[in-house]
């Protein structure tokens, strides 16, 4: 029986874990997940006073990249920066903390080292009306390459994954500083109160634009990183990429306090949250694999991205046994036939309605024969009709 993502955000509650970490595919909920968890832990109250609000749970998600926009000046093409909508967060970690220099160290390690943020000071400019109007300091940042010398290059327009890597870059920071702040056991030592109340940190689905290398290097700095934390403060990781699932779980596997679940979005609209128990790491080709045969044995359920995961499955297993191409792997009666097949119907769109676009029946027989075939070929035993490979527990 399916549950409700408020009824899944209890169960994170309830669970009370220091570390918990959560994989689910793209459109699964997991930034509504977040946003329910938040409204659990911290309501709003319209009647509360501002100053009374104490911060509960940070947060970051999709809605925290939306505190920062282009201005890409198309008068004159020029001046493009990137605009930081301001609030009590960006304003500790630059006014008052000085974070500046972090926060560019880590986004140049996970970039380029010589591509370079550098923050607005307090300026005046005039607006139509010829009045004054005060741009606060930390509320712009452009970017230039270094050249190793005193000039530097034109401001330039930082690509997408860059972007998310220094928003990142900026959370980080935060959070490095929270848990410093948060670790002086003495309430009356620390250097500022408004972490007191403090209960959760929600990070969902971090950077994954990085390549393979820097990915893992950013899983294991949010491991170190919260295992450093000696206070009671509790995280929960939501991802949907499987290498940087395994290399956080990995990380945790063998600490007091955590738990790892699998969630999923059932065909009914409502989510279920699986629990996993074996101390193995997550096989991801597994859990596809599982996913095309349920969606196989109800063929009305076949979707253009279940090519999307054959494909995965047998791009993982020829980089395993060593082959150059993984269409290699398909039967070799018809492979070019099939290949294409293949390469037609896996989409690469971002666009929802594109991913589950209508199958024709011949196809949906391709790929239920594919499938077998793969099984039969390489040995994988079937996932769901066997149920000693079990590894989930639903709650």
């Amino acid at each position: 029986m399916g549950q409700s993502l408020i009824q899944i955000a209890e169960t994170l509650r309830d669970a009370d874990k220091k570390v918990q970490l959560i994989y689910a595919f793209n459109g699964s909920g997991k930034t509504r997940l977040s946003r329910e968890f938040k409204a659990l832990i911290a309501p709003k109250n319209p009647e509360a006073e501002e100053e009374e609000s104490k911060i509960k749970i940070l947060y970051y998600n999709a809605f925290t990249e939306d505190l920062f926009y282009w201005d890409n000046d198309l008068d004159n093409d020029t001046d493009r920066k990137l605009k930081i909508q301001t609030n009590n967060y960006t304003n500790y970690i630059l006014v008052e903390q000085g974070q500046e220099p972090n926060i560019t160290s880590h986004f140049q390690r996970y970039t380029n080292d010589k591509l370079t943020p550098r923050f607005n000071e307090q300026f005046t400019i005039k607006d139509k009306d010829n009045n004054d109007v005060t741009i606060p300091a930390f509320s712009e940042v452009r970017f230039s390459f270094e050249r190793g010398d005193d000039s530097g290059s034109d401001f330039v327009k930082i690509s997408k994954g860059e972007e998310s890597c220094f928003i990142w870059s900026v959370f980080y920071s935060l959070l490095e500083q929270t848990i410093s702040v948060l670790n002086v056991a003495e309430v009356a030592d620390r250097e500022t109160d408004q972490f007191n109340d403090l209960q959760y940190v929600f990070i969902d689905d971090p950077v994954s634009s990085l390549d393979d290398s820097h990915l893992i290097e950013l899983a294991v700095n949010i491991a170190e990183l919260i295992k450093s934390s000696t206070s009671d403060l509790k995280f929960i990781i939501t991802t949907h990429n499987p290498l940087f699932y395994n290399v956080i779980y990995n990380e945790f596997n063998r600490v007091a306090k955590t738990k790892k679940w699998l969630l999923e979005k059932l065909n009914d609209g409502t989510f279920s949250v699986n629990e996993l128990k074996n101390d193995s790491p997550f096989s991801y080709h597994l859990f596809l694999l599982s996913e095309l045969e349920k969606a196989i044995q109800s063929t009305g359920e076949i979707k253009k991205f279940h090519f999307n995961f054959l494909r995965n499955i047998l791009e993982k297993t020829s980089t395993f046994l060593g082959y150059n191409k993984w269409e290699d792997l398909l039967p070799q009666e018809s492979r070019e036939a099939y290949y294409k097949r293949i390469i037609n119907l896996s989409s690469h769109s971002k666009h929802n309605g594109d991913e589950i676009a209508i199958v024709e029946e011949n196809d949906k027989r391709v790929l239920g024969f594919l499938v077998n075939e793969v099984k039969s070929m390489y040995g994988f035993k079937s996932i769901i009709n066997n149920n000693e490979t079990e590894q989930d527990v639903t709650i």
